[in-house]
């Protein structure tokens, strides 16, 4: 069973990575935000900086693409060809409005015979390996038999499952049927996406979905970034190495970002998942997000019980 760190833009960058790498480790591979390629622009340096393998050479970095162009998948996979890459992740996930009004990401999940002849396209002329990222349809969950039967024509390398709708967004709990669904009727390597931020959690889905090539954690991850060794049958989170990660993450984002004000709101974005740890320490949380200084934040932080809640 391999274990992935799924992509959250403007959170798991390569800065964090490598420290999540060097602090935790026991990810199998990390999936790097989505990067979209279109026709009409050019695919700069800075757009795919993130990607580059001398800020990755810590960790096994998975490649993922947001596009609904077949001519801009290929311009995506000419650029990142010389970075040493042969295969991507293609992005059927993502529920954001501003990507799904350009009719990418979970958006292109309405337009099934689109999708079907973008696969064909694709998979008839590059020679990359292709896994895919999906929800179980945009608006319905009786939209993913159809869905199931496109994946299935094609040689897909793994079929990444995130067991809601587009409408659902990341509200309900996971459709467990949809995904049983998958499991009985996909040709291809599944992984399991959705909900997972425990131990136990991770239990649950794998007792049911023994045969299971994966499964893909992501705020559960961010929220305990130990929880990798955990399910591998390693020691639990502890609040000292947790500001340990910290600090480093701090060492590192500031003089990239420039910014003590910059390196707090990175920090902030961070422990708005990491605070979780802590269900009963509601006015440090308060402190914790009132901080106006890093100096502020950071001694917020000290305040933590030295034992996890969770």
């Amino acid at each position: 069973m391999k274990l992935y760190f799924a992509p959250l833009e403007g959170i798991t960058t390569y800065t964090f990575r490598n420290t999540h790498a060097e602090v935790f480790g026991h990810c199998d591979a990390y999936y790097a935000p989505f990067i979209t390629p279109t026709d009409n622009e050019k695919l700069s340096l800075k757009t795919i900086r993130d990607i580059t393998p001398e800020r990755n050479a810590g960790v096994n970095l998975k490649v993922q693409v947001l596009t609904n162009s077949a001519s801009a998948f290929f311009k995506f996979t000419d650029k990142i060809r010389p970075l040493g890459y042969n295969e991507v992740n293609l992005n059927l996930g993502c529920p954001s409005n501003t990507v799904c009004k350009k009719g990418r990401g979970a958006a292109f999940l309405r337009e099934p015979d689109a999708l079907e002849r973008f696969f064909e396209e694709v998979f008839a002329t590059t020679d990359f390996k292709i896994s895919v990222k999906t929800r179980i349809g945009f608006s319905a969950p009786d939209e993913f038999e159809r869905l199931i039967e496109i994946y299935n024509r094609f040689a897909i390398e793994l079929l990444i499952i995130h067991p809601r709708t587009r409408a659902q967004m990341y509200k309900a709990m996971p459709d467990m049927d949809a995904f049983a669904t998958a499991v009985s009727k996909c040709k291809m390597p599944l992984c399991y996406n959705g909900n997972i931020n425990t131990k136990e959690q991770f239990g649950s889905v794998c007792s049911r979905f023994e045969n299971l090539d994966s499964v893909m954690l992501g705020r559960g991850a961010v929220a305990n970034p130990a929880i990798f060794r955990e399910i591998k049958g390693g020691k639990p989170l502890s609040t000292n190495e947790l500001l340990c990660f910290t600090d480093r993450l701090i060492e590192k984002y500031n003089p990239l970002l420039g910014s003590d004000i910059y390196t707090l709101h990175k920090l902030k974005e961070i422990w708005l998942y990491c605070i979780e740890n802590y269900p009963c320490e509601k006015k440090t949380a308060k402190l914790i997000k009132k901080a106006a200084k890093l100096g502020e934040f950071r001694k917020s932080l000290d305040l933590l019980p030295k034992e996890c809640q969770r």
